[in-house]
């Protein structure tokens, strides 16, 4: 299969270069499935139903969140009314919607999606992210029902990130970090065939301080004193994440391209 995941979207710029760019890559690239990081796609601060919609209407396959999961109030809903949103497996027992799903492509390929949070300089104590997976992976080996599983690991640290992606080698076909918005050059397949990325970015706009209006954070910095708002930057945005391919026989990844279009960044595409 070839399955693209993309990194935290950022304000408005983010969706605008998902929804102008979105149905181009499909089509330029055959993509079979498509994982948008939906995050901050409003205001920067979690995602709306609304543009929950454009997001998936623009072509995503499914939508995958992190700590600012229900920061914006009518997700506690929307979640349970469509199942291409997946939250973290471990934000709250009483959490609404799932962590995990399988899903059928449009090739008509099975493709499990799950995510988890990471608990390192995180702001709320979360449930073990391992304990959480456990009972997903081993429920659906690699291999079997599913010809790819995808683990967004959504945290700050990248020691707790690289441990997830060994800790799943070999029982998933990727394991990629999202929340940091800044992409990393670790690009790799595992030995036991699981594609592995640290950090896949966001989509957003780079002239910005992890994407949110440049004036604000230089003068809380500074000064250590806020006064405004974070805003999100909303210039050009870098669609920022990662380009699989893999065995359908054995969900192993087969290849990996860190993806980059648009933007600030050095452009870098399958």
């Amino acid at each position: 299969m070839k399955i693209l995941f993309l990194g935290d979207v950022m304000g408005r710029a983010g969706r605008r270069a998902i929804t102008e760019n979105l149905a181009r890559l499909r089509r330029d690239w055959k993509l079979d499935f498509i994982v948008v990081n939906g995050e901050n796609a409003t205001g920067g601060m979690g995602l709306s139903g609304a543009h929950a919609k454009t997001l998936l209407e623009a072509g995503a396959d499914c939508l995958t969140l992190g700590d600012h999961a229900f920061d914006q109030k009518d997700m506690l809903s929307f979640i349970e009314q469509d199942p291409r949103v997946i939250r973290p497996l471990n934000f709250s027992k009483s959490a609404p919607g799932k962590g995990a799903k399988l899903f059928t492509a449009q090739n008509g390929k099975k493709v499990l999606v799950t995510q988890a949070l990471g608990q390192v300089f995180m702001k709320r104590p979360f449930d073990d992210p391992f304990s959480a997976l456990e009972p997903v992976l081993k429920t659906h080996p690699l291999g079997g029902m599913a010809q790819a599983i995808i683990v967004d690991m959504h945290c700050e640290a990248t020691s707790e990130k690289m441990a997830m992606g060994h800790w799943c080698d070999g029982r998933a076909s990727l394991v990629v970090g999202t929340h940091t918005h800044v992409p990393t050059a670790d690009a790799m397949i595992l030995p036991g065939g699981t594609a592995y990325l640290s950090d896949a970015g966001m989509c957003g706009d780079y002239h910005s301080v992890i994407g949110m209006d440049k004036a604000e954070p230089l003068r809380r910095f500074i000064t250590g004193m806020p006064r405004e708002r974070f805003t999100p930057a909303n210039g050009e945005a870098t669609l920022s994440g990662v380009y699989i391919e893999t065995d359908d026989r054995t969900g192993r990844a087969t290849r990996i391209v860190p993806v980059r279009e648009g933007g600030a960044l050095q452009t870098s595409t399958p």
